[in-house]
């Protein structure tokens, strides 16, 4: 029997993640707020519907992509949500990135109407949600762990089972501190460098391969060079995760200097309308200081 998988949540990241479960032969049902955002979806073999109630309808899995906390409580809990129809202890895997303490909130919601939760927030940009190579974060109960795996393989290539509900949150988190930070080494060498009157490709191939390398080095770097800031994940959405990675900090009293200075950065493009430029946008912010043009 063809096991039915209700797919909320069809952006960027989303829709990429939904095709690739019908490419391991699963039925998927979608739901997107901005219905044309599951066209890709649809066109792959998927049924789009108007509520996440409807999609959910008899589903074994219920897949959430969504942007923040309450985005996720709504698709699954609210009035027109997948609680509402899917199947009885179905799984609910939220692959969204948010809050810790939402998360374990949302597992004991799910457990209280007799369902099963996991969390399993993912990396790797819209590269790895095409390529079907994320990393994939999960936490939850071992045994809902092993029976998500089949999906999880469908769609990403590093998966981590990181312990109880919460502690894939917080993984994520600590993901996005490095992300930024490696970005912004890739940004101030790119600066520096054309500063010198070196060519930034020599940054790409010189040190791709050394201790200097890394995701943004290989991924981003290119695309700043170009001139290419459309998103891959956009500077307003990884605004709200710097916002869960403050807050995670002040509720674990950490101090958190460089993930602070990557926020203003990105504060910085946002005020000059780049909040719907990719990361990399980071670029134009340091290149305006140093009296670059890009």
């Amino acid at each position: 029997m063809t096991q039915r998988i209700a797919f909320l949540g069809t952006g960027l990241m989303g829709a990429p993640m939904a095709v690739n479960l019908l490419r391991a032969g699963y039925e998927v049902a979608c739901y997107n707020r901005t219905q044309s955002k599951t066209e890709p979806v649809v066109e792959a073999g998927a049924t789009a519907h108007d509520t996440p109630k409807a999609a959910a309808q008899g589903a074994h899995f219920v897949v959430s992509v969504v942007t923040d906390g309450p985005d996720v409580e709504a698709v699954l809990f609210g009035e027109n949500g997948a609680a509402q129809t899917a199947a009885p202890g179905a799984l609910f895997i939220d692959m969204s990135t948010i809050a810790p303490e939402k998360a374990r909130e949302l597992s004991q919601t799910a457990q209280s109407r007799g369902f099963r939760f996991l969390e399993a927030p993912v990396t790797g940009g819209t590269i790895g949600a095409q390529n079907a190579t994320l990393s994939i974060l999960a936490a939850g109960e071992p045994s809902d762990f092993d029976a998500a795996m089949p999906l999880f393989q469908a769609m990403g290539k590093t998966i981590t089972f990181c312990g109880a509900a919460g502690c894939g949150q917080g993984v994520k988190l600590c993901n996005q501190i490095m992300g930024a930070m490696n970005l912004l080494g890739v940004c101030e060498a790119l600066v520096l460098c054309q500063k010198m009157g070196i060519e930034g490709e020599k940054i790409v191939e010189g040190l791709s391969g050394g201790a200097a390398a890394s995701w943004a080095l290989q991924n981003l770097a290119p695309k700043i060079l170009r001139g290419d800031f459309a998103p891959g994940f956009m500077v307003d959405t990884q605004q709200k995760d710097m916002r869960l990675v403050a807050q995670a900090a002040e509720a674990a009293q950490a101090s958190l200097p460089g993930a602070a200075l990557t926020t203003q950065l990105w504060r910085a493009a946002q005020a000059n309308g780049d909040g719907a430029d990719g990361i990399q946008a980071m670029y134009k912010v340091l290149a305006r200081m140093a009296a670059l043009e890009k």
